[in-house]
């Protein structure tokens, strides 16, 4: 039977001594309006899962329905239930949370879908398959590069306008709309089960935050039991793109002092490399690092969903355009498309989390401690927007620099704020802190909310990191991984020594 450990009671049982509580979801997972996304958090410590993807609270009376008890304490081989990184104790998400939706229904705007994204999806859609076409059938050493370009394009805004919301929940209040949408992750050859599990069980709840034995695990190559390490680590922190130093505690190679200036060419193998060897390795391991992937895969017909996807988009994908194209050329097109897909998302993910200024939380689980986020050389910005705040408004606007909320604010940049174009061209990932505060939104939504988050973070003294450009974060994107390829970081590297 799944459990659902639910984020308020686990909040409440720690102020007052006593365990968290316990919900089964088994049966409300099938009516759940936002679909089987909540299967998900079965089994696992769900507070963050909870409160972001409930910008509306959920009433105490609809959760006696489901509660089944309290949570024994954690066992000798399991992590501790109460050692998690972050705070909830401030009003600063509580608050943020009533001016958006305040904000919305001032608007009229709809939390989740609207015309705005659908009309794009389907276009988008449409895209896709006449690109896909036109690369089969033009001559392969013309038109149909262009089109594969364009068709490694289109995909990747198909990944980043579609998918994207779909598996978040928010492409439309439909379940089954947003399992559709989610699905075209599939139809492009990627697994929209393997980026659940990395990017909303691992990414967002623990954005750039790494648990001291995760990281020495994972620079090492060690083997990792999902049963026994501690959940909170990102994921996308170490795994993303190979030969590249992301993280202080990363081991230094040599080469690292030049990966500012091969990062560009690595970044266009980024989905090759996820569609091989990512998506596979999991849906045989049954785990991705430290997150259990059973919570997917030990479905039969999810397994099965895998790879009836995978066999199809290869046949459609490399042995369509090798039928009609010929061997060589039909290859060359596949990885053309792929290519500039890879190059495109990886350069508009890139720039929220990996940039000048950015920080990384740490914990170390055995040791019982946390360190406040900090960037490469040690500063922790909080410190600085609390001064310019003042002592006295600091008093009253109190927020821990472990403030779930806040940290998202400090490890994660926008670009290109408040504009209508840039929003709807990268999905929304020019407001990602907005879409890491919000991710049960349509990115759609960002653009009328994002004052409201900035002033509200300026209230608080909670850093709002911008860049004016997509242009200008790619460059200071580049100089953060010269920095970390070429400086040395003791603030970090005192902490783990094998990184050095």
């Amino acid at each position: 039977v799944a459990h659902l450990r639910h984020a308020v009671h686990l909040i409440a049982a720690h102020r007052h001594g006593c365990r968290p509580t316990e919900l089964r979801l088994t049966k409300f997972a099938r009516t759940h309006p936002g679909g089987d996304i909540i299967l998900l958090a079965a089994g696992k410590e769900a507070t963050i899962l909870f409160e972001t993807y409930h910008v509306r609270p959920i009433s105490d009376a609809v959760l006696r329905k489901y509660r089944i008890g309290k949570l024994a304490a954690a066992g000798k081989d399991e992590p501790a239930n109460d050692s998690t990184y972050y705070s909830w104790d401030s009003d600063f998400y509580k608050v943020l949370r009533q001016r958006v939706v305040a904000r919305l229904e001032e608007r009229k705007i709809a939390r989740r879908g609207g015309p705005e994204i659908w009309i794009k999806a389907a276009i988008l859609v449409s895209g896709f398959w006449s690109m896909l076409y036109l690369m089969c059938t033009l001559d392969p050493n013309r038109g149909a590069i262009l089109a594969a370009i364009a068709l490694g394009i289109v995909a990747a805004f198909v990944g980043t306008c579609i998918q994207h919301d779909g598996n978040h929940g928010a492409f439309a209040f439909s379940p089954f709309m947003n399992k559709l949408s989610g699905w075209t992750l599939d139809m492009i050859g990627a697994s929209a089960m393997t980026w659940e599990m990395q990017h909303v069980l691992g990414h967002h709840p623990y954005t750039n935050l790494i648990e001291m034995e995760n990281g020495i695990q994972k620079v090492t190559h060690a083997d990792v039991d999902p049963k026994k390490a501690d959940q909170e680590s990102d994921p996308d922190v170490f795994s993303t793109y190979p030969m590249l130093r992301l993280h202080p505690w990363h081991r230094k190679r040599f080469y690292h002092r030049f990966q500012h200036l091969y990062a560009p060419l690595l970044f266009g193998f980024m989905t090759i490399n996820k569609v091989i060897t990512q998506d596979v390795g999991v849906v045989l391991s049954k785990r991705l690092f430290q997150i259990d992937a059973n919570c997917r895969y030990a479905s039969k017909s999810y397994v099965a969903r895998f790879w009836i996807m995978k066999l199809l988009t290869v046949l459609y994908m490399v042995a369509l355009p090798v039928y009609t194209q010929g061997l060589v050329d039909g290859l060359k097109l596949f990885f053309i498309a792929h290519f500039s897909c890879g190059e495109l998302l990886a350069t508009m993910f890139i720039v929220n989390h990996i940039i000048e200024g950015v920080s990384y939380a740490s914990k170390d689980s055995v040791k019982g401690t946390m360190a406040p986020p900090r960037t490469v050389h040690g500063v922790t910005p909080m410190h600085d927007t609390r001064d310019a705040l003042g002592k006295e408004k600091a008093a009253t606007k109190h927020v821990p620099l472990n403030d779930w909320a806040a940290v998202q604010c400090q490890t994660s940049v926008n670009w290109s704020i408040g504009s209508w174009f840039w929003n709807h061209f990268s999905g929304g990932l020019n407001h990602q802190i907005e879409h890491h505060l919000f991710p049960g939104l349509t990115h759609t939504t960002y653009v009328y909310i994002q004052d409201v988050v900035q002033a509200t973070c300026a209230e608080y003294g909670v850093p709002y990191q911008s860049e004016q450009s997509l242009f200008s974060a790619y460059f200071k994107m580049l100089s953060h991984l010269r920095a970390l390829g070429n400086e040395p970081m003791p603030s970090w590297e005192k902490d783990h020594p094998k990184s050095k």
